[in-house]
């Protein structure tokens, strides 16, 4: 469904928002998420995106080096933060105040959080 506006809202703009920044972390760690969901309530949007280690991720933990992986994906999430924001900006029609993005200490699952400025009112 679409707001009045032509912008995309409710689920097909959950949706969008969880594929292109899915596509974004994937362009820039080589491999995608299996899974992504994105939520917005009010001004913040939430996308969780699960099973996105990277095979050597995946090796360096095996090797006991976890520590490694997550200071690297910390690093990659913060390179990609004004590509993440853009995206959010296109598809939601709001400017992003904030964004906070964090991984889990294998690489497995990440989150991208971002705060909206709040919407212009209706006139």
């Amino acid at each position: 469904m679409s707001s009045s506006h032509g912008r995309l809202s409710g689920g097909r703009l959950n949706a969008a928002l969880a594929n292109e920044i899915g596509k974004v972390v994937a362009d820039f760690t080589g491999r995608g998420a299996t899974k992504s969901r994105a939520f917005i309530d009010q001004d913040v949007v939430v996308c969780l995106l699960e099973d996105g280690a990277t095979r050597a991720e995946a090796r360096l933990v095996a090797a006991g080096r976890a520590e490694l992986v997550r200071s690297q994906r910390d690093v990659l999430q913060w390179a990609m933060e004004s590509e993440l924001v853009a995206v959010v900006e296109q598809l939601t029609g709001r400017a992003v105040r904030t964004f906070l993005s964090g991984t889990n200490a294998l690489g497995e699952d990440s989150v991208e959080v971002f705060i909206l400025q709040p919407a212009a009112p209706l006139s």
